[in-house]
């Protein structure tokens, strides 16, 4: 099973793999820069030696890329649409040349404009992305949100407008974030729930654009649209969930990657991974 967590690249690409493998990670997530900042120091060949070679050395794979929180590719305004899309761009280089296959983003914001235009704004963004990265390997991946603020992406709607209008739509692919979907108001607590969410995601989008899971719990309540990430179990949606995600063949092969709050003191990313582990075939 691809179990993992978001791991730091705090002193070395490399080290992200080692904490990972030190938790036991089969798959791991990774910003290849700051996440808060816009700039980014380029990345060297040895750096992207050491990091494929520890790769190689303690297989763990996919490893995925999520970009910057600061970019927003469906912004109504001209210069922070362009730095979005110029800091987008980068991202891809960045996943391109470490090796990643994916590279997961939050659609984006449409900040008063309105939730068409911003979706329309997002798959033109993607559209000049991939006429500038042709050859790419990696995908791009929108991530499900929970619709908090003038966030789109909440609804498997907007994912599926924004893959229609885009022309290399073969280039995207989906994240699905548990808690973000739960509090956007698609429940999987049950049997029922779960496989009414599914079946739903499937006729609008297609359970084969799907390729990677946020595997989170979640603070706040089904329909919130609060984005509050938190311990598997711990939270509103509960074991049950999880137990049929990680047992449902048609996901044995996909990773699921944790972003639940860390604190190296009560080592949460490790208890919450052998929760899931012991979840497995329950």
């Amino acid at each position: 099973m691809l179990l993992g967590a978001h791991m730091s690249i705090s002193g070395g690409f490399h080290l992200a793999i080692e904490r990972g493998k030190e938790l036991g990670c089969t798959t791991i997530q990774i910003f290849t820069k700051n996440a808060n900042q816009w700039k980014a120091k380029p990345i060297t060949a040895e750096q992207v030696d050491e990091f494929k070679n520890t790769q190689k050395a303690f297989k763990i794979w996919p490893i995925v890329a999520h970009d910057s929180y600061l970019i927003n590719l469906g912004s109504p305004k001209v210069e922070a649409l362009e730095k979005s899309r110029e800091a987008f761009l980068v991202e891809m280089e960045r996943a391109e040349l470490l090796g990643l296959p994916y590279l997961v983003m939050h659609p984006g914001s449409h900040l008063g404009s309105g939730e068409d235009t911003a979706l329309e704004t997002i798959a033109e963004s993607i559209n000049i992305l991939h006429e500038n990265t042709a050859g790419y390997k990696m995908k791009i991946l929108l991530e499900t949100t929970a619709g908090q603020g003038t966030n789109v992406g909440y609804r498997f709607e907007h994912l599926a407008k924004i893959i229609d209008l885009v022309n290399e739509s073969d280039r995207l692919g989906v994240c699905y974030d548990t808690c973000h979907t739960f509090t956007a108001g698609y429940d999987i607590r049950t049997k029922k729930a779960y496989e009414k969410t599914f079946a739903e995601f499937d006729h609008i989008i297609g359970l084969e654009r799907l390729l990677v899971f946020h595997i989170n719990d979640s603070r706040k309540g089904l329909g919130s649209n609060v984005d509050r990430h938190w311990h598997i179990g711990e939270g509103e949606i509960g074991l049950e969930a999880f137990r049929l995600l990680l047992n449902d063949p048609r996901f044995s092969q996909l990773p699921f990657i944790l972003e639940t709050p860390k604190d190296k003191e009560e080592e949460w990313d490790k208890k919450n991974l052998s929760i899931l582990k012991k979840l497995i075939s329950e």
